[in-house]
């Protein structure tokens, strides 16, 4: 009877301290979704939204001097059954894109292109915006512009901002406010959630969420975030409009961030040639078609 005892408190021993390992050990963590099929699914959705949506068109054909020029998405209903869906718009486009090894499709409403510089996908612009869900939900806003660098934006936001231009220039007031010229950027971007946040939830962005943004695009600033005398959109080496994967001397830090590209002890800054009028030239001291920023031989 006493070994009986003993061999069932051992038991109980034991499931407790498998009970305690398996609470120390945490929720199962859920592995995200294959990004191919949660593109398929993406696209049915944005097809659905673009079929059953419209945008103020009529307002921008004849605006009246109170109009804001910003762009209102609605959903179609039997109110408003003779509107023109967002799929049937002439100023929508279907663009493609390969991000983490797929293909996404993405929309862009070119509403107003503009008139002024146009930002590299790298590049500070200078925009207001209000991002929504596929179910019109309001995730975040800015009615006054900001500025925005591209590099640090969702994936499909920096592809979105470079199809546009911004203002031809604007006037100071007295009281030091801007007013820009009324013929800059005016856009949305419909996302699927590859190009987005994905699995990634947000305070108020569930996972595997497609996006749309609207967006005015009013000023640009090139950039060159390592300050080595070559614009960031130049350090995209491999041409793929991402330049994170671009890293010539292969220490880690990608070549937009790295002050000597090609791991040489010379400043990249002291490899390349810009005269006063700020014209650069990329100098190739060998002829060997490397410039010599890139050769570690020079």
């Amino acid at each position: 009877m006493r070994l009986n005892k003993l061999l069932i408190l051992s038991l109980f021993l034991t499931l407790a301290l498998v009970s305690c390992e398996k609470d120390e050990a945490g929720p199962d963590i859920i592995p995200p979704r294959d990004r191919s099929e949660q593109e398929i699914a993406d696209q049915e959705a944005l097809q659905q939204y673009l079929d059953n949506h419209f945008y103020n068109y009529e307002d921008f054909e004849n605006p009246t001097e109170a109009f804001d020029y910003n762009i209102v998405l609605d959903s179609i209903g039997a109110a408003n059954s003779d509107k023109t869906p967002l799929s049937e718009s002439n100023l929508l486009e279907t663009k493609k894109v390969t991000f983490e090894g797929v293909e996404y499709t993405y929309y862009v409403l070119k509403v107003r292109e503009g008139a002024g510089a146009q930002p590299k996908f790298t590049d500070s612009t200078f925009v207001s915006y209000r991002g929504e869900l596929l179910n019109q939900s309001v995730f975040d806003a800015s009615s006054s512009p900001l500025w925005f660098d591209l590099v640090r934006t969702i994936r499909g936001f920096s592809l979105a901002i470079p199809e546009f231009r911004g203002a031809s220039g604007f006037d100071v007031q007295p009281d030091n406010t801007v007013v820009w010229e009324n013929d800059y950027g005016i856009g949305a971007v419909f996302l699927p959630s590859g190009l987005g946040y994905f699995s990634n939830a947000q305070s108020a962005i569930p996972p595997y969420s497609p996006l749309v943004f609207t967006f005015d695009l009013y000023g640009v600033n090139e950039a060159d975030h390592d300050q080595d005398g070559i614009p960031s959109w130049m350090e995209d080496i491999n041409g793929d409009r991402d330049i994170a994967n671009d890293d010539t001397d292969g220490d880690g830090t990608p070549n937009f961030a790295d002050t000597d590209d090609d791991g040489d002890f010379i400043p990249t800054r002291e490899e390349i040639a810009i005269d006063a009028e700020g014209n650069l030239t990329l100098t190739d001291s060998n002829n060997d078609g490397t410039p010599d920023y890139l050769d570690p031989n020079i």
